[in-house]
């Protein structure tokens, strides 16, 4: 379980030091989207800050589902969610603040003190239940309900990260190879690629609580592709839970969500069975104290800003002493030292297009992320690669102010390939029939992409292809078939087709094992007319 000083880590050289007028105290912790920070409101009151990765915010697809999302996110109000208090889809990148839970995450609780005893399983899926009828409500589906997402505070579970999955999951995940959501914890539908709903929800719920109950996955662990199998075509094995639960998980785990239960039959089903553990009221505050453990010691806000950065934001929660006036003799000293940074900076921006330059066609940036127009942001080191020796660059690899801007990318996230459909690279959607350019085949001993005219290739490189890598990468290609027994989850098949259409399919899940029933779950990027 954190401690606190495992929870509240000291900002690293490439963290802001404000964002939208909040100033960060600490690092909370990363994931899919983006860093968390702690900061604190005008009254001091903590908050969660999440500012989005540079790849998703350099989406506009992204920035138009992450704008609909947070309208709808502002209209949460629940006892048990973190409630999302600002956020500026605007901004550069784009932001938002919800109030910070100092306590652990359910996860954090299980893996310090093992499974939850049956009366706090019931009061965690009663709280989670209230919470998800109030995200329904707004018009949201979570679509990444984990124990990860679910933080125990003193008086009960919050339910985090709600309000943005949507917009998250179909962005361009994809041009960074990462995995998708928390497929361990997916509805069956989720996992094969159909329609989320509230029900999907609930079956995340029911994941959740069997996780608390276990101390471990419903579904068990192993390698992901038979993880997923097993919940898009098995039906869960209940005997290891405590009897008192099973009839209420089996109804949040039915394969079929028209048969699941609904949050509102969660919530009552619980209320009745604490009633009858606790006839008297019971001590659910001490319940919630024995599974927390000790209480976390929140920073408190920063001391008064020295100016590092103006105030313009109007909820900037720190305001720095006005400035004295300063004499001519300042201002004129003030701009020769400007001017002399201006030219070290040049003379600096010269050699790191050198470096850059001398990196090959090979080499990419380690965290930085593509943008339209071929430049590079973001703050990695330049990998090795295959340059020229002796630091030398080519013309060639210089940046051209003439030179086309890379193509906005197109993301279809989850996209399901069987021996049903196909996939035509100029549409990335999957097709419901067989006259697509890109077909999954399985035969009796292996299964293959099959393509009419698209050149295929499986890299073999790090993670985290782009659409130069697939470019470069796929020059002097001619190969129509790939077989895929050297694909599994997370890895990378480049595509390009007669119209000069380049494609990055990151695989999510192969399930070849059966090849009557074989398919192929993948991210779909697309640069168009490349």
């Amino acid at each position: 379980m954190n401690t606190s000083g495992e929870a509240f880590r000291p900002l690293q050289a490439d963290d802001p030091v404000v964002v939208g007028g909040y100033r960060l105290a600490a690092r909370l912790g990363a994931g899919g989207m983006g860093r968390v920070y702690l900061s604190h409101t005008r009254g001091g009151r903590p908050v969660a800050i999440k500012v989005v990765r540079s790849e998703l915010a350099d989406d506009p697809a992204f920035r138009r589902r992450f704008r609909r999302e947070i309208a709808a996110a502002r209209r949460v109000r629940g006892a048990y969610t973190a409630e999302l208090i600002d956020a500026d889809p605007e901004s550069d990148p784009p932001w938002l603040a919800t109030l910070y839970v100092p306590g652990p995450s359910l996860a954090d609780a299980v893996a310090e003190r093992g499974p939850l005893p049956v009366p706090a399983v019931l009061r965690l899926m009663a709280g989670v239940a209230e919470a998800l009828q109030a995200i329904h409500e707004a018009g949201i589906v979570h679509r990444d309900l984990k124990p990860s997402n679910v933080l125990l505070a003193a008086d009960g579970p919050r339910v985090i990260d709600f309000g943005v999955s949507l917009a998250t999951d179909a962005t361009s995940f994809t041009a960074t190879g990462a995995a998708m959501g928390t497929p361990v914890f997916m509805a069956p539908e989720q996992a094969s690629g159909g329609e989320t709903t509230p029900a999907t929800d609930v079956f995340a719920l029911g994941q959740t609580a069997a996780f608390a109950a276990l101390g471990e996955p419903l579904y068990g662990d192993g390698p992901l592709p038979a993880v997923l199998y097993r919940i898009v075509h098995l039906a869960p094995d209940l005997s290891l839970l405590p009897q008192e639960l099973r009839p209420l998980l089996a109804r949040c785990l039915a394969a079929d969500p028209a048969e699941r239960a609904t949050v509102a039959d969660i919530v009552l089903w619980c209320a009745e069975r604490v009633d009858q553990e606790e006839p008297d009221g019971g001590a659910g505050s001490s319940v919630w104290r024995e599974i927390r453990g000790s209480e976390l010691t929140v920073p408190a806000p920063l001391a008064p800003s020295t100016g590092l950065l103006p105030p313009t934001a109007t909820h900037w929660p720190y305001a720095p002493p006005p400035a004295e006036p300063m004499s001519g003799r300042t201002r004129v000293a003030l701009v020769a030292g400007a001017l002399a940074a201006v030219t070290s900076l040049a003379l600096l921006g010269g050699l790191a297009w050198s470096a850059l330059g001398s990196v090959g066609s090979h080499g990419s940036t380690a965290a930085g992320s593509q943008r339209p127009g071929g430049g590079v942001s973001g703050t990695g080191t330049a990998a090795s690669g295959s340059g020229s020796s002796g630091g030398a660059v080519e013309a060639s690899s210089r940046p051209s102010p003439t030179a086309p801007a890379t193509p906005l990318p197109i993301a279809e996230p989850l996209q399901n390939l069987d021996a049903t459909n196909s996939l035509n690279l100029g549409e990335p959607a999957v097709r419901e029939d067989r006259k697509g350019d890109i077909r999954f085949t399985c035969g009796a001993q292996s299964c293959s992409l099959e393509s009419r005219s698209s050149d295929l290739i499986l890299r073999y490189a790090k993670p985290g292809a782009t659409y130069d890598s697939c470019k470069f990468e796929l020059q002097g290609a001619a190969n129509h078939h790939l077989p895929l027994a050297a694909v599994a989850a997370g890895s990378e098949i480049c595509a390009k087709d007669r119209a000069g259409d380049i494609a990055l399919l990151v695989v999510q899940v192969k399930s070849t094992a059966l090849p009557e029933l074989g398919f192929l779950l993948v991210d779909v990027t697309v640069w168009p007319h490349a």
